[in-house]
């Protein structure tokens, strides 16, 4: 009766396996497309705020709206959509267990050379008793990024950082480097 029933598991799981990889794909394609709606609509926020006040008036945005954002396609799909960094600025956006060590991964893969446009990695996994499908995208530090990311932060940047981030650690990248990466997790 055991074999029988071994058997039958393992057949289940074999005409499981087909579905549970289109559901991953599926999954994997929204994800990209939440992540890549968060990126564009922060992205033109950040550029119309830096034509408008510069660096200044864009951390103020990038304080309000990136959470903002956030929310809204979290809500829209409901799941988690956030950002999560290495070196946080803000502590609330620091990595989980799981986003460290993507995030880390993401490090060694780009030292290995790998373009960071392509990075991403997925999986599903379970916590706290019920499984998730969790994707990251990597975001790259672009030229502009510097002004509030880079070495060298003008002064009123740095003051507007230190008072809406005193626990900022989002300060020293180089252009290419990884600056973080959208996380986003998803119920099963």
């Amino acid at each position: 009766m055991m074999k029988h029933l071994l058997l039958w598991s393992v057949i289940g799981a074999l005409y499981a396996a087909p579905a549970l990889a289109e559901d991953t794909g599926a999954r994997i394609d929204t994800a990209r497309v939440a992540a890549k709606s968060f990126m564009t609509q922060l992205k033109s926020e950040l550029q119309a705020a830096m034509k408008a006040g510069g660096p200044v008036r864009a951390i103020e945005v990038c304080h309000t709206r990136a959470p903002a954002i956030a929310a809204q396609i979290s809500e829209q799909n409901g799941w988690r959509v956030a950002r999560t960094s290495l070196k946080p600025r803000n502590p609330a956006n620091a990595p989980d267990d799981w986003e460290r060590a993507v995030l880390e991964k993401f490090e060694a893969r780009k030292a290995a050379g790998e373009p960071l446009a392509q990075m991403e990695y997925s999986e599903v996994v379970e916590r706290e008793g019920k499984r998730e499908f969790r994707y990251m995208k990597a975001i790259p530090t672009g030229r502009v990024c510097l002004k509030c990311h880079g070495r060298s932060i003008a002064p009123a940047a740095k003051a507007k950082l230190d008072a809406l981030y005193p626990q900022d650690r989002a300060r020293g990248y180089a252009q290419g480097d990884i600056r973080g990466a959208f996380t986003i997790t998803q119920p099963m």
